[in-house]
């Protein structure tokens, strides 16, 4: 189980991972986007870091709906509205849990991306983060049905999502300022793909 302290925990190493990967999100943006997902990305965990503190001892419902809420208001372009929805929707799942397990982080991902498709009016396979988010999920249900540990269904969650964001690199995008440039976007993997599997990453490395 983890607890709402870990949590907290959790978000820190995210946020460290966004701070690390910034440049790299940016300059895949700069390809098919606006160039400035890894910035944009940035300045919201940090608000997230710096709101932490203000969030010991709140369950682990109400510490994700405060993610989301800052992601909304200091993330620019889409991707604030988009994660801070998925933030916000995995929060509402865990409304008053101070504990949650692997069932309950599976279900909050299924909340999470019903919340991206809703918000962003998107399916899998338009070169968006949802091409990383539900094979990961698709992989993280069949490995905890398979009864294996926590860990484990992490790390069969990132590799998933690795091929997913591989996937990215050779579809046209659909969606967003990417959509643009039709088929000159196809050999170029999907920033927001990418920002979530360094999210799911900073995660999985915990376990």
């Amino acid at each position: 189980m983890t607890d709402s302290a870990k949590v907290l925990e959790l978000l820190g190493k995210m946020k460290a991972a966004i701070d690390e990967n910034a440049q790299f999100l940016t300059d895949l943006d700069a390809a098919i986007g606006d160039n400035d997902h890894g910035i944009n990305m940035a300045r919201g965990f940090k608000k997230v870091e710096e709101d932490l503190p203000g969030l010991s001892g709140k369950d682990v419902g109400a510490i994700l709906k405060k993610v989301g809420m800052d992601l909304v208001s200091t993330v620019g372009g889409s991707s604030g509205p988009l994660y801070g929805t998925a933030f916000m929707k995995a929060g509402a799942k865990a409304a008053g849990k101070n504990e949650i397990g692997m069932d309950d982080f599976i279900a909050m991902m299924e909340e999470a991306i019903g919340g991206v498709q809703m918000r962003g009016k998107a399916v899998k396979g338009e070169k968006t983060m949802l091409d990383s988010m539900i094979p990961a999920l698709d992989a993280m249900k069949e490995a905890a049905g398979a009864g294996k540990a926590a860990g484990d269904v992490l790390k069969a969650g990132v590799a998933a999502a690795e091929d997913g964001v591989e996937y990215t690199k050779g579809i046209i995008a659909t969606k967003g300022r990417a959509s643009y440039l039709g088929e000159r976007s196809i050999g170029h993997q999907d920033p927001g793909a990418t920002s979530f599997l360094v999210l799911l990453k900073a995660i999985a490395e915990e376990y």
